[in-house]
């Protein structure tokens, strides 16, 4: 499994969780960045999440040799999309790949929605 470090003194095993979670938190620190949308649309509506519930607007999928993560966010009035999900996805490597030792495959972002802060 992707999640799974092996040593030689035996294996950590990475819950999807504590994944989601520092996704979140470091994509909460890109600029144009408003928050963490749910998962869910209701009505066409995307629920902005308070930073108690970041892991709840990703998804982390695990399979033997491959980790994708979806990241539902909501961006800024005024801001490139497209730089904003960039930051977002080089962000989120970056602490996976320092923090944990693991190296996403996938990285999606979708955007649910534009606010103005």
């Amino acid at each position: 499994m992707k999640n799974i470090i092996e040593n030689s003194l035996g294996s950590i095993e990475i819950s999807k969780e504590v994944i989601a979670l520092l996704a979140g938190n470091a994509a909460m620190e890109c600029y144009g960045l408003v928050g963490m949308a749910s998962r869910k649309m209701i009505d066409g509506i995307a629920e902005l999440l308070g930073r108690e519930n970041l892991s709840k607007g990703i998804e982390v999928h695990v399979s033997e040799d491959i980790l994708e993560i979806d990241i539902y966010i909501i961006v800024q009035y005024g801001t490139k999309i497209n730089e904003v999900a960039n930051n977002v996805i080089d962000k989120v490597h970056f602490i996976l790949e320092n923090v944990v030792g693991i190296s996403p495959d996938k990285i999606n972002v979708i955007v649910h929605g534009v606010r103005i802060k």
